[in-house]
């Protein structure tokens, strides 16, 4: 009978703790949210390109909970900024998901192994330049049947490209970096 018990309550700590992880992703998910309804600069040398740090809630909880979290937290994101926010519709939720998909597996596994600041600065930097390469490609095929011209159209537009994911990724980095070991151990209790 103790058995059963000590296993009924070990069951309820975890569901408990699931539901916990659970509501805080969504809080997460509602904070980038909010971000991105507040705030979205047009990137002035390719304006169907704008910055928003929604990002940055989603890399903490990559951060918090690991790149499996952090991919859920950047499709339901996108999702729901594609089809409130965006003019760009299934291609931007594409995109989104594509770019900080990529930016957060690959910040997400390293941090999880290096759980300190300078693992924490290694896995920005990696993802940021992820990110950067992925959306490279990424562009060169989707955007250009988006906007319904030939690949060649978008190649000069790839310097820009870059640009725009470097800085978009680089200030998200930068203030997640700031935020994040203040915030975790609300997000850990």
């Amino acid at each position: 009978m103790n058995e059963l018990n000590t296993n009924a309550r070990k069951k309820t700590l975890n569901t408990q703790a699931h539901t916990k992880k659970l509501a805080k992703m969504g809080m997460l998910t509602a904070l980038a949210i909010v971000l991105v309804a507040m705030i979205r600069i047009p990137f002035p040398l390719l304006p169907f390109l704008e910055y928003d740090p929604a990002d940055i809630s989603i890399i903490i909880g990559t951060f918090a909970y690991g790149p499996l979290a952090g991919l859920a937290i950047t499709v339901v994101v996108s999702v729901i900024q594609g089809t409130m926010f965006s003019t760009t519709g299934p291609y931007g939720i594409l995109m989104h998901i594509i770019a900080t998909g990529a930016f957060v597996i690959v910040a997400g596994l390293i941090y999880r192994k290096h759980k300190t600041k300078k693992g924490a600065a290694v896995a920005l930097v990696a993802g940021t330049l992820t990110m950067v390469a992925v959306m490279m490609p990424a562009n060169y095929f989707i955007t250009a049947l988006y906007f319904q011209m030939p690949q060649s159209a978008i190649v000069p537009m790839l310097p820009g490209i870059a640009l725009f994911n470097f800085l978009k990724a680089g200030i998200n980095s930068i203030i997640t970096f700031i935020l994040y070991k203040r915030i975790s151990g609300f997000l850990h209790k």
